[in-house]
C-alpha cells in the first residue's frame, strides 16, 4: 500500500492539473505558468475564509469577485438549493413558469429603490449573469424607443472610467483601456461624459461641487445630443473596476433630472453595489431616485450561483406589447430564471428581511474605517475612500503630487503576493487596494485584514 500524500504534493498535483487544463479568466497565463502569479487550489470555504489542499486558509476579503455577501457555505442558502433540487432543477421560461421565479421578482419590485418623482420598476427579467444583465437593458431601452416610433435614438451615454462588463454590449458602454482598446473595433461608440469621480475633484472642491460640475457637462451634452439618446448608464455612487473610485449621490440625483428632461432612460447598473455594499440595499436610495432600468447580479444569489435580473418600468414593458413578434423582447438564455438560482436568491433576500443586515454592516464598516485610518498617514497612499462596505487605498509613488507607481514596479502584483503569503486575498485593481469582505467578516478578521494590508502597502512600493 503506498503512503498518503503529503498535503503540499496534493496541492502541487491539483495546480498541475490545473494548469494543464484550464484557461482561467482576467488572467495572463504565462504569469502562472512561470510562478510569478500564484495559483491557488481550494478545496473548500467557510464562512469568510477559504481554504486550500494543504490546509493554508485565506481571508477572502474581495468576496469572490465581490458575490459573496454572507460567507461561504452558508447554510440557509445551501439548503434552499439543495430542496429546489430535488423538486424542480430546470424549466424552460417561454411560456412555462414556476414559484421561485415569481416569488423573486415579486420580492425584487417590493424592495426596489422608489421615488415619487419617478415611475417604479414593475417588472423583473432574468439572465444569466451582470454582463447579460446589462445587455438586456441596452437592447430593452433601444427597443422600445424604436417601438414607440423614435427611431433617431441609438446612441448610449457612460461615464469616463466606467465598467459595466465583457460581452461585446457591455464593453462597448465601458472606458477602460485595458479591458476595451483591443475589441474597439468591434464596438458601438458611445457617447463617454465625465465621472464625477471625487478623485479629480480641483483644489478647495467639495465632492458634490465635482459632482455637479459633472452634472453640467452632461447637460451639455444632452443639449447637444439628447435626440439620438436611448440611455444614460452609470455604476450607482462606486466606479468598481474602475478602481473603486466614489462619488457624491448628488450626480445621481442630477442625472435623473436631466434624463427625464430629455427622454433618456437612466439605467442604474447595481450589479456590484447593490445588495447592501453601498450602505444601503441599493445605491440609488442615497440620491431618493429610482431608475428607468435596473440590473443586479452578483449578492444576489449570496455568491452561491450565477443570476442577473433587469428591473424595467410599467412605460418601458408595454412598449412591447403588440401584434407583431418583432416588437416583441426576444432576448433569452437558456437558463433564464433558473430555479436553483432563483431559490438561492429567495434565501438571501430573506436574510435581509429576517435580520438586521443593513444595520450590522453599519458597524462593520465603521470598524473598517477606523482599522484603516492609520494606514492614510503611509506616504504613498494618497486617499483612504470608503462608501459602506466597500474601502479602498489609492497607491502612488508620491502622496502630495499624487505621481502613480511607476509601471515596471508592479505595485499591485507585490501587495496580492505578500498579502497571501499571509493568508489574505486582496486582488488589487491596479495600484488601488481594496477591501470588501462578505458581510459575516468579525473583529479579528478586520484586524488581521489591516495588518496584512499595512505589510502589503510597504511590500508594492519598496525599493522605490
Amino acid at each position: 500500500m503506498s503512503a498518503p500524500m503529503n498535503s503540499d504534493t496534493l496541492q502541487a498535483q491539483w495546480r498541475q492539473r490545473d494548469l494543464d487544463a484550464l484557461w482561467h479568466p482576467c488572467t495572463q497565463m504565462r504569469e502562472h505558468h512561470s510562478g510569478e502569479l500564484p495559483l491557488v487550489p481550494i478545496r473548500r470555504g467557510q464562512g469568510v475564509w477559504l481554504e486550500d489542499f494543504a490546509g493554508r486558509r485565506y481571508l477572502d476579503a474581495v468576496s469572490s469577485w465581490w458575490t459573496n455577501l454572507f460567507g461561504h457555505a452558508e447554510p440557509r442558502i445551501g439548503a434552499a438549493i439543495g430542496a429546489q433540487a430535488l423538486e424542480l432543477e430546470q424549466v424552460i421560461l417561454a411560456g412555462f413558469s414556476h414559484a421561485p421565479a415569481i416569488e423573486l421578482a415579486e420580492e425584487l419590485l417590493r424592495i426596489a429603490p422608489r421615488a415619487d418623482s419617478s415611475a417604479p420598476l414593475a417588472k423583473v427579467f432574468f439572465a444569466d449573469n451582470g454582463s447579460a444583465g446589462v445587455e438586456v437593458a441596452l437592447k430593452m431601452s433601444f427597443h422600445s424607443h424604436r417601438n414607440r416610433g423614435d427611431d433617431r435614438r441609438t446612441r448610449f451615454i457612460a461615464l469616463s472610467n466606467s465598467y459595466h462588463g465583457e460581452t461585446l454590449g457591455a464593453l462597448a458602454v465601458s472606458d477602460i483601456p485595458l479591458y476595451r482598446r483591443i475589441y474597439a473595433p468591434l464596438l458601438l461608440t458611445p457617447l463617454f461624459t465625465p465621472s464625477p469621480d471625487a478623485w479629480y475633484a480641483q483644489p478647495g472642491e467639495s465632492a458634490r461641487a465635482c459632482a455637479e460640475r459633472a452634472a453640467q457637462a452632461l447637460q451639455a451634452l444632452l443639449e447637444r445630443e439628447g435626440d439620438s439618446v436611448c440611455a444614460l448608464i452609470l455604476e450607482p455612487l462606486v466606479q468598481c473596476a474602475g478602481g473603486m473610485r466614489m462619488y457624491h449621490p448628488h450626480y445621481l440625483k442630477r442625472a435623473r433630472e436631466l434624463c427625464t428632461r430629455f427622454g433618456v432612460h437612466l439605467i442604474a447598473d447595481e450589479i456590484a453595489v447593490g445588495f447592501g455594499r453601498s450602505g444601503s440595499l441599493f445605491a440609488c436610495e442615497q440620491a431618493g431616485i429610482a431608475p428607468d432600468l435596473m440590473c443586479v447580479s452578483k449578492g444576489l444569489t449570496g455568491g452561491f450561483l450565477p443570476l442577473a435580473a433587469v428591473l424595467a418600468t410599467q412605460h418601458i414593458y408595454e412598449a412591447f406589447l403588440d401584434d407583431s413578434r418583432e416588437r416583441a423582447f426576444l432576448h433569452s438564455h437558456s437558463y433564464t430564471g433558473n430555479p436553483l438560482a432563483c431559490a438561492a436568491a429567495r434565501a438571501t433576500l430573506d436574510i435581509f428581511r429576517s435580520e438586521p443586515v443593513l444595520e450590522r454592516n453599519r458597524h462593520t464598516a465603521a470598524r473598517m474605517a477606523a482599522l484603516a485610518a492609520p494606514l492614510a498617514e503611509h506616504p504613498n497612499v494618497a486617499e483612504v475612500r470608503q462608501t459602506g462596505m466597500i474601502l479602498a487605498l489609492e497607491l502612488v509613488a508620491d502622496r502630495r503630487s499624487r505621481a502613480p507607481l511607476p509601471a515596471a514596479q508592479r505595485g499591485g502584483l507585490r501587495a496580492y503576493r505578500h498579502a497571501l503569503s499571509n493568508g489574505v486575498l486582496l486582488r488589487p485593481l491596479g495600484d488601488v487596494l481594496y477591501w470588501m469582505p462578505p458581510y459575516c467578516i468579525d473583529d479579528a478578521a478586520l484586524q488581521q485584514l489591516a495588518i496584512v494590508t499595512a505589510g502589503a502597502i510597504e511590500a508594492a512600493v519598496e525599493g522605490l
